[in-house]
């Protein structure tokens, strides 16, 4: 039965809600200002916390700067451990003077820094007399490290809450807020601690990035020929960083290294010279420094390919290691010719050659296209580059699968040509494009039994480009890289890519790079044992 059957009923629930709406709307205006009131009051508890919280933190990093930092010893060094608040964490070890090393060990706001100020006197005298000394001292490093840094935390610790409260009773003169004030610095703290051991990753000393003088660089960072395989790192790496630095700065007049150790193959890429007499120097200092067995020139080392550009090359065989190389764009036949003429050299189009156990192919640039102007760089003439490209790279391909071994290396001058080799040879190392590149090759047909995977490893300019690497607003850095290959596998296990720059061309950034999949290292049972002269 509808409501309009009854409209008693319609009546009555009408006049009940007449009668308690304006009730209603009464006390609802009693009520509102104590509402709003207390959403005043919320929003005021709200920004007094954030505010004690900002003090808190400003504190913080006012007691870390004044106050974050110890003296300590590390081996037989005096060394400071210090904090600083930071974005990105991680951690610096500062040489002076050889140079520094950083390592991505961490991430969030607290950045640790480690310098070794000087050698103790009288323990530097026991690691002259007493042969077993330095690898006593090396050997407790990390336990020296340790307890250091245990002392820093906390040291840290209290100045950072003493330096929170003591900022709040100078703005507050509260002593609700200063205790406030303590105890959001203990919670940032403790969630500082989270982030930093949550992120801790104790290999990145594996991979460290050095800046300093290039004649040092190998030295202080170390050997790459057991690195791939062996996971206690931090230790290892540690003990022999300490070791490396204790030797050179007990011999600091010549700065001598380790002798090298037989069972890493080291190979030099360089790529793009471009007529840089400059370029030759680091050539030379990062062959003799990292004790270099081959040198790998992915071309480009003039820019005309002229006849009178041949004389450029010479410098090739005072190098005195084996140079294997393979023509750019910017080569001629002529180019190519000056170069097999030199007593250390073996050119490669097409060719295999094997030094010291590593099988290298490679194949010369198809173009010679020296003159930006010259037709083969009109418009239109792109794809026809590109197809060339690509087909040198299907001819060296078809040319490894007749091989009886596949080769370790294979040599290109563009990358273009590296994507026909997917699955022919495990490494393929080209240059061309003036930027460094490392990437997987995508091998859409299979892959040889013998290659799992392909690596490309494309250069920057040794030569910085040459004299068009002066155009921009700061000369162009050198780019070169040190390889690391095991004896017995053939196998790539790690890369230093080195970056020369500053007055001088003295500046040096090296970045250490594990590879990935690598197949491990055959390495005798025991103990570590000392790093030679390269490192990675």
């Amino acid at each position: 039965m509808s409501s309009y059957d009854h409209p008693s009923r319609t009546g009555l629930l009408g006049a009940t809600r007449g009668r308690l709406d304006p009730g209603l709307r009464r006390a609802g205006r009693r009520l509102g200002p104590v509402v709003r009131l207390a959403r005043h009051h919320r929003v005021r508890q709200a920004g007094r916390l954030l505010g004690v919280l900002a003090v808190a933190a400003a504190g913080m990093v006012l007691g870390v700067l004044v106050a974050g930092r110890i003296n300590a010893d590390v081996g037989p060094f005096h060394a400071q451990f210090a904090v600083t608040p930071a974005v990105s964490g991680g951690t610096d070890i500062s040489i002076p003077p050889l140079g520094s090393l950083h390592l991505a060990s961490h991430s969030g706001p607290a950045h640790l820094s480690v310098q070794l100020t000087a050698l103790d006197q009288r323990r530097t005298t026991a690691l002259v007399t007493n042969p077993d000394a330095l690898a006593q001292a090396s050997g407790g490093a990390v336990d020296d490290v340790r307890r250091g840094i245990e002392r820093l935390i906390l040291q840290v610790a209290a100045v950072s809450v003493l330096g929170a409260m003591a900022l709040a009773a100078v703005l507050y003169r509260s002593m609700r807020r200063v205790a406030l004030a303590g105890g959001l610095s203990l919670a940032l703290l403790a969630a500082t601690a989270l982030i930093s051991l949550g992120t801790f990753r104790p290999s990145s000393i594996a991979e460290p990035r050095y800046e300093g003088l290039l004649a040092n660089a190998p030295a202080v960072v170390g050997d790459a020929r057991r690195i791939a395989g062996r996971y206690e790192l931090y230790r290892a790496q540690l003990q022999q960083l300490v070791g490396n630095v204790g030797k050179l700065y007990d011999t600091m007049s010549t700065l001598p290294v380790y002798e090298p150790d037989n069972s890493t193959i080291r190979v030099l890429h360089i790529s793009d010279m471009h007529l840089n007499p400059a370029a030759w120097s680091v050539v030379r200092t990062v062959v003799q420094q990292f004790n270099i067995n081959v040198i790998i020139d992915t071309g480009d080392i003039t820019d005309w390919g002229s006849e009178p550009e041949d004389s450029y090359v010479s410098s090739i065989a005072a190098l005195k290691v084996p140079y294997v190389f393979i023509r750019g764009n910017h080569d001629s036949a002529s180019t190519q010719a000056a170069v097999a003429r030199q007593p250390n050299a073996t050119v490669l189009d097409g060719g295999t050659v094997t030094i010291d156990g590593l099988t290298i192919t490679g194949i010369g640039d198809p173009e010679f296209t020296p003159d930006k102007s010259s037709p083969a760089n009109a418009p239109g003439a792109s794809d026809m580059g590109i197809q060339a490209q690509l087909n040198a790279g299907r001819l060296l391909g078809n040319a490894i699968l007749e091989m009886q071994k596949t080769p370790d290396i294979a040599l290109v001058h563009d990358p273009v040509s590296a994507s026909e080799l997917a699955g022919r040879a495990p490494l393929v190392l080209a240059g061309h494009t003036h930027k460094r590149e490392v990437r997987r090759l995508d091998n859409p047909d299979g892959t040889s039994p013998d290659v799992a995977h392909t690596l490309l490893m494309v250069e920057g300019s040794t030569g910085g480009a040459g004299l068009r690497g002066l155009e921009g607003k700061e000369p162009t850095p050198l780019a070169l890289s040190v390889l690391y290959f095991d004896q017995k596998t053939h196998t790539l296990q790690a890369y230093d890519d080195i970056t020369v720059g500053g007055t001088g061309q003295t500046e040096v950034a090296l970045q250490r790079h594990l590879v990935k999949d690598a197949k491990p290292a055959v390495t005798p049972s025991g103990s570590p044992s000392p790093a030679p002269t390269p490192s990675s």
